[in-house]
């Protein structure tokens, strides 16, 4: 397989350059065009930022926490320092830590591992799987997705209060849905869940790479989120925020670096002091590129401002919300309704059309890629069609035939190296394919959908 690209110096109009902005992709059609990526809430593409900042330290990649050589030495100062960078990024609290893991599902297992005896959790329908499924050990109680922002809290309220017995508990809510896109209202579901003395979690995975995050100042207790959807490849999460609970439970794994001494007993046991720091839940050897990837992508962030990337990323939203209320039969949709404030990340349905047909003809014809499915969110995406949340469809799988009710729907999802062109490109090819059909005859195959040849 060839991969061919454009010029290098080819500009686009985005105000971060993104790697893959000059990729180019064959259509069913003939002939080729630049990939349209705007799938950024599965992976964002990495920054050029990033991937420079990695590869000049590539040459001197070296061990963490575990050589006197200079490449270990300076490796293990970029991984802490990088630590610290995080820290800043997310404005943590002097005492909280920050605990480097694979990804947002990742940073929630390990806290759900770290839940003291008898704590109950809170968590709306409306999450994602990574926040809904990780507390297997714990009470979970499962509250109904809302219709307003007041109605979350007034919901997660009366679900605190009524709790018995009135133990320790722990909340779980995302910044923005990976859905519709929609901002919850953090600060007043932590002001609610510390009233009834409880505890939050923030699964920021789609809100950091949109929005300023601010731990102190949202007074959550912890922040999760991923490195590849913070324009930061090769793996790595965060789970950063308070440390008494992590630094009480059992390390998340057990091995070198999560301990400081191991000794033989004279009954031929084991007896092993567990280190009280972030390394408490980082055992083995730390995934330093994947980390400094994270602090670069913050970094670059931070420097090219948050406002003017969240102000332009709205011009986006408001030309994509535009453009799909001009075709009668797209439907976008929402839980707390057509003006919420949302970041980068919009779903719908088109009547008379397959959902994965139509991503497919999108991806086809167009060079454009989005996704279909139920987004790994099965309970949120079902209500949100109007089908029963309880129904365990496979996700992603092609439910209905063409001229048949989607049971599935579609993302589009942008961000920071988004230039305007993908997303007219984008809006225009969602007109003609509602107006004209596809050019293309579309098969099912292992689950997805594909131009039939």
């Amino acid at each position: 397989m060839s991969v061919s690209t454009v010029a290098a110096d080819q500009t686009l109009c985005a105000p971060l350059p993104v790697l893959g902005r000059d990729v180019l992709v064959p259509l069913v059609t003939g002939g080729e065009v630049t990939y349209a990526a705007l799938d950024y809430a599965a992976s964002a593409p990495a920054l050029q930022r990033v991937w420079d900042d990695v590869a000049a330290y590539a040459p001197y990649y070296g061990s963490v926490h575990r050589g006197a050589g200079y490449l270990s030495q300076l490796s293990t100062d970029l991984f802490e320092n990088s630590r610290a960078t995080v820290a800043e990024f997310l404005g943590c609290r002097e005492s909280d830590q920050v605990v480097f893991t694979r990804s947002t599902t990742d940073s929630l297992n390990l806290l759900a591992a770290a839940l003291p005896a008898d704590c109950q959790v809170f968590v709306f329908e409306t999450e994602h799987h990574a926040s809904l499924l990780p507390w297997r050990g714990a009470e979970v109680n499962f509250l109904n997705a809302p219709r307003t922002p007041a109605q979350a809290v007034e919901t997660l309220e009366r679900a605190l209060a009524d709790r018995d017995p009135y133990g320790p508990a722990l909340v779980c809510v995302t910044g923005a849905s990976n859905v519709t896109g929609e901002l919850w209202p953090v600060k007043e579901l932590a002001a609610a869940a510390h009233a009834h003395g409880a505890r939050i979690v923030l699964d920021a995975a789609q809100l950091a790479p949109h929005h300023p995050l601010d731990i102190a100042e949202l007074d959550v207790d912890w922040v999760a989120f991923s490195g590849h959807k913070l324009y930061a490849p090769f793996g790595s999460g965060v789970l950063a925020g308070r440390a008494d609970w992590l630094q009480s439970a059992e390390p998340y794994l057990a091995g070198g670096g999560a301990s400081r001494k191991v000794a033989r007993r004279a009954d031929g046991g084991v007896d092993v002091e567990w280190h009280t720091t972030a390394a408490r839940h980082e055992a083995g050897s730390p995934n330093v590129i994947g980390v400094y990837s994270i602090a670069s992508a913050c970094k670059a962030l931070t420097e090219a401002g948050f406002d003017s990337l969240v102000e332009r990323e709205q011009q986006l939203v408001t030309k994509v919300l535009d453009g799909l209320a001009e075709v009668d039969a797209v439907r976008v949709l929402s839980l707390f309704g057509d003006d919420a404030p949302r970041v980068g990340v919009i779903s719908f349905v088109v009547e008379g059309w397959n959902s994965s047909h139509f991503a497919a003809a999108l991806s086809a014809e167009y060079g454009i890629g989005v996704r279909d499915g139920l987004f790994c969110a099965h309970p949120l995406v079902r209500t949100l069609l109007g089908s029963d949340p309880q129904d365990p469809g496979e996700c992603g799988a092609p439910e209905a035939e063409p001229g048949e009710r989607s049971l599935n729907a579609i993302r589009v999802s942008f961000g920071a190296g988004t230039p305007d062109e993908h997303v007219e490109r984008f809006v225009g090819a969602v007109k003609e394919l509602v107006k004209d059909g596809a050019k293309w005859n579309y098969r099912t195959e292992e689950g997805r959908c594909v131009p039939a040849v």
